[in-house]
Parts: C-alpha cells; structure tokens; sequence
C-alpha cells in the first residue's frame, strides 16, 4: 500500500495549499481526492506533483507492506 500522508507535511513546508495546486497548477479535485484517501493516482501525477513542490517521490509518497 501508498501512503502520502508526507505529501500533506511537504506541501504546508513548501507552503502551497490544495487551492493552489487546482487553480495555480491545473491539478483535478479528483486527483486530490485520491490522494487524500491514498488511492491509486499514476505516476505521472507523482512527477508533476515533485516538479510542482520541488522535492522527491519520498518526500510524499511511503510504501507498505500489505
């Protein structure tokens, strides 16, 4: 399982907001629907989203074990 619980720490660090990322960045709602319920999203959501906040894949996204 994903989890990108990180991806909220990193984001309030960078200080940018959901709002940013919809209406700044043209990101979906449902995109940050799915992250916020750690469902599936691809990774070229995970790329835009570490270009956007100018960090790496760890820095929002953890792996678990099933």
């Amino acid at each position: 399982m994903i989890k990108y619980d990180k991806l909220w720490v990193t984001m309030k660090k960078k200080g940018i907001t959901q709002y940013n990322l919809t209406h700044d960045h043209h990101l979906s709602k449902s995109l940050l629907h799915r992250l916020r319920k750690n469902e599936g999203v691809s990774t070229n959501s995970l790329n835009t989203l570490c270009n956007i906040l100018d960090c790496n894949i760890e820095d929002i996204a953890t792996h678990y074990k099933d």
